[in-house]
Formats: structure tokens, sequence, C-alpha cells
């Protein structure tokens, strides 16, 4: 896509999601490092923006990154009309299709607020 802005080399971002797909997977459920974590979550959120260009959502994986995506009006001010937040264990899940967006959302393990905040079309990446 063109104007997509990305701090994440995607080659690096790859590896980063590989090695915390593999920690994640039953049985080891080993930790992952915190910058292989922050690199995941970064690069998986530029991969939304890029597949999903936009400014009418807001995606929010605290402390990790943030980002707006999905075509429609755009939000310049204030907390924005449709906000999805979520941890990064969470996202990760969703963008490797560990977990489900109806499951995450009935779980409460994702928070979606307004008309346009669910990403189940768009995930897993």
């Amino acid at each position: 896509m063109a104007g997509a802005r990305r701090r994440i080399d995607p080659t690096e971002g790859a590896a980063a999601l590989a090695a915390w797909q593999e920690a994640a997977a039953p049985p080891s459920d080993l930790p992952v490092p915190r910058p292989v974590l922050a690199t995941a979550v970064r690069y998986s959120l530029e991969e939304l923006t890029a597949r999903a260009p936009g400014n009418s959502v807001e995606v929010r994986v605290p402390p990790f990154g943030v980002t707006q995506c999905v075509e429609g009006p755009r939000h310049t001010r204030g907390t924005p009309p449709n906000v999805i937040e979520c941890d990064a264990a969470t996202w990760l899940a969703l963008v490797t299709g560990q977990l489900g967006w109806a499951d995450a959302v009935a779980a409460h393990r994702v928070a979606a607020s307004g008309l346009r905040a669910d990403l189940s079309a768009l995930l897993p990446l």
C-alpha cells in the first residue's frame, strides 16, 4: 500500500510473531521476552493498517502500540467513536488465529465500542 509507514522491518516483525506463536503454543506456554512481544504487536498493528487503511477505528494494545485503520469517517480529536482495546497476548492470539473475534469479545478479552469496532473480517492476518 502506498503511503503506509512501517517502523518495523517486515522480516523482523514476522520473525517476532513466529517466536511468540511458538512460545505461546501448548504445551510450552513459555514467557516471551518483552522486546519480542513488543515487536510482534507493533508489526501486526502495522500489518493491519496496511491491509485495512483508514482512520475510523482505533486499535489499542497497551503498552506496546496503537493504530488507526479501516476506511470511514476520520477521527481527529478526543476519544474516537470506534475503539478496540486488548492486551498483547489476546491481540496476538487474534492475529494468529489462535482465538476467534467473537470468542474474545464474549470472554471480555477485547473491549470494542462503536459501530465499526469489529475486526472479525480482518483477523486473523
